[in-house]
């Protein structure tokens, strides 16, 4: 699935704005799961309507407050507004855990082009392998709500991962040496730029 994204920088929706811009780092946010492309805009009163039912969706899903275990689903908000302004704006309420592409890379467009994404909002579900479960789940998800995950990750075959960690203990060990020296880097700058004793505890 990372393939999708190869070469592209995919940027976490946190208040760092993380960005995935390794093959590493996109595969463990997307391998083995069901990833939906939500393609909409903040200036589309459908997709302003729509919104919070696909971030409830997602909570319910992937929260811990909610359920055991995070579902394997990742989402990527394709974005299809006319200004970068726009485009933060709309994600400003949404989800941490939710991913999307820088606003300059082009790949927003052809991505539309790909599923031939007519109107707005859509919701393309696929595959951990990539190949397409559903064109358009946005009226689906509103009927059922959480319910339809199940009915993706069946007929999608996700392998089951309950015997591995969460996804949260994952992301808190780091992969090699590089990625500690990078984690400590950034910890150290952070520090220093609220003036607090970067050796510190937390």
């Amino acid at each position: 699935m990372a393939s999708l994204f190869s070469g592209r920088v995919l940027i976490r929706n946190n208040s760092d704005q993380d960005e995935l811009d390794t093959e590493a780092e996109l595969s463990r946010k997307l391998e083995n799961r069901l990833v939906l492309l939500f393609f909409g805009a903040g200036a589309c009163p459908e997709c302003q309507a729509f919104a919070p039912i696909l971030k409830d969706f997602f909570v319910r899903l992937t929260d811990e407050f909610y359920v055991l275990r995070a579902a394997q689903m990742a989402l990527v908000y394709v974005s299809q507004d006319p200004t970068e302004e726009q485009q933060d704006l709309f994600l400003k309420d949404m989800p941490e855990k939710w991913l999307f592409l820088p606003f300059e890379d082009d790949l927003r467009r052809d991505l539309g082009r790909q599923f031939s994404v007519e109107r707005l909002p859509a919701v393309v579900v696929l595959k951990p392998g990539g190949d397409v479960l559903t064109l358009n789940a946005a009226e689906e998800i509103q009927r059922l709500g959480p319910a339809c995950f199940a009915n993706w990750q069946e007929a999608a075959e996700v392998l089951d991962r309950s015997f591995l960690p969460p996804e949260d203990l994952e992301d808190t060990a780091p992969r090699s040496l590089t990625e500690w020296l990078r984690r400590r880097k950034y910890r150290v700058e952070k520090a220093v730029r609220g003036g607090r004793d970067p050796g510190g505890g937390g």
